[in-house]
């Protein structure tokens, strides 16, 4: 068992970390609050130090709000419904013998170290590219016209990108979760004569409904500042603004400062919220 002594040890060597993290996070975040109470437009040199909450009221009020807001759950509720019908799918195949198994989960599992800039620049100019992209070449082999998936379907397209780079992530809990099933229900069913489905329905999905509750807590509370692959593919047109892309241009964009400030700490106090909500969900879940 650990002494006092070690503890405090433990303690004051941790503390040096603790403490630049907290400072990490905490300056940026006090300078964002301070700044929401300001009006600072440094390009027009405009500076006052309190205007009270007319920046929350503005970025609340703004039409640009509610359909970027709209836009992003949208996009969250999207990923996460490719990443759990994926993961799910992907954990039962994986999970089966074959050969070569372990390059095969390599394989599955190593798109979730791409970086997403990355990602989304391969994406962009190998497979949605109107004129040299993969998916154009098969158009044509098919005897249709190209398609350009990034202006006419663009929501889509950002979906299918950012769900690419997450799967890996939901096969891996879910793959984890799969091979924790007790083989003898499994064997009892089918000697029992229960169809596949059946088995998956009654057996499989309740045993990971656990780990789903966790795939979902941790990708939306990522999800939820969705921004390079918007930033490289569509830089927030055609409908794809999120709140977190909203932000941006009020800050860098219109360079104003204030506003966009508010944005960053309304998106955070939302993105808590969300956070937390799920956080229930989840600790119901693991109680059951």
């Amino acid at each position: 068992m650990a002494t006092a002594h070690s503890k405090s040890a433990a303690r004051i060597m941790i503390a040096p970390a603790v403490f630049v993290l907290l400072v990490w996070m905490l300056i940026p975040l006090l300078m964002t609050l301070y700044f929401s109470f300001a009006d600072y437009r440094p390009l027009r040199g405009t500076f006052d130090a309190w205007i009270g909450f007319d920046n929350y009221v503005r970025f609340l009020t703004s039409s640009s709000f509610m359909s970027a807001l709209i836009t992003t759950l949208w996009m969250v509720a999207g990923i996460l419904s490719i990443t759990i019908i994926g993961g799910v799918l992907l954990a039962l195949l994986l999970d089966q013998p074959m050969y070569g198994q372990g390059f095969v989960r390599i394989l599955v599992i190593a798109p979730f170290f791409v970086m997403p800039t990355v990602s989304a620049l391969v994406w962009k100019n190998m497979f949605f590219n109107v004129d040299n992209g993969l998916f154009s070449y098969l158009f044509k082999g098919l005897g249709f016209q190209p398609y350009d998936f990034l202006s006419q379907s663009p929501l889509l397209s950002i979906i299918v990108i950012v769900a690419w780079q997450w799967l890996p992530f939901a096969t891996l809990i879910l793959l984890t979760a799969v091979q924790s099933l007790d083989s003898e229900q499994l064997e009892a069913a089918e000697m029992d004569g229960a169809p596949a489905l059946s088995r998956f329905r009654f057996i499989i999905l309740p045993h990971l409904s656990r780990a789903i509750t966790v795939v979902i807590l941790i990708q939306t509370i990522f999800l939820l500042s969705i921004f390079a692959e918007i930033f490289v593919t569509t830089n927030g047109a055609f409908g794809t603004r999120t709140l977190t892309y909203l932000v941006y241009q009020r800050v860098l964009e219109s360079q104003n400062v204030g506003l966009g400030s508010a944005g960053g700490i309304i998106a955070v106090i939302l993105a808590n919220v969300i956070a937390i909500f799920l956080m229930r969900i989840v600790g119901k879940n693991l109680d059951n």
